[in-house]
């Protein structure tokens, strides 16, 4: 059975990540992001979003595992800060639903979803450049860059949140990391 943990940024909807992929019968753990990574013990890795880019405890290291991660809003943006990219305030602040474009039908995260998909997302603050060796994988007309992937070191992003009903297809983007973790 695949096992995934979800890091906990102290974020409003970070049970609701646990849940979700608990649902699709995947053995979850939730842990809080200052675990020491020689304790995480999983097939991939989820760093959820939160409410303070200054409050991610030990996340920068648990980018050094060699396992599938997959940051979802701030957890997007921790990947972008740490890895080269560039995160910033966003023009349009707090939760909204928002219509994003696919950009690249091939990506094993989000590619699967309809070129134009309803989300649940909060823009207060955004990815503004991509690392190098990501894709921009989706935009929308409030944010740029709404998912990002580096398929080659598995690491993927979305700056929406798939674990909320808001979110149209959210449990398949969580079945496709499932499928990249297995």
């Amino acid at each position: 059975m695949t096992r995934i943990v979800v890091i906990d940024n102290h974020g409003q909807f970070t049970h609701l990540e646990r849940r979700a992929l608990r649902d699709l019968g995947v053995d979850v753990e939730l842990v809080d992001n200052d675990t020491p990574p020689e304790e995480i013990d999983a097939d991939g890795l989820v760093l959820s979003g939160g409410p303070d880019i200054d409050d991610i405890g030990n996340c920068p290291a648990y980018l050094d595992l060699e396992i599938p991660v997959f940051g979802i809003c701030l957890g997007m943006q921790i990947l972008a800060d740490e890895l080269g990219g560039r995160v910033d305030s966003g023009d349009y602040g707090g939760y909204a639903d928002v219509d994003v474009d696919i950009l690249d039908g091939d990506d094993p995260l989000v590619g699967s979803l309809a070129p134009r998909t309803r989300v649940w997302a909060s823009h207060a603050d955004e990815v503004k450049e991509v690392p190098e060796g990501f894709s921009h994988t989706a935009t929308s007309d409030v944010c740029d860059v709404e998912a990002m992937s580096d398929p080659d070191r598995d690491r993927y992003g979305v700056q929406w949140h798939p674990e909320v009903a808001h979110t149209e297809r959210g449990e398949e983007v969580f079945r496709n990391f499932i499928d990249i973790c297995e």
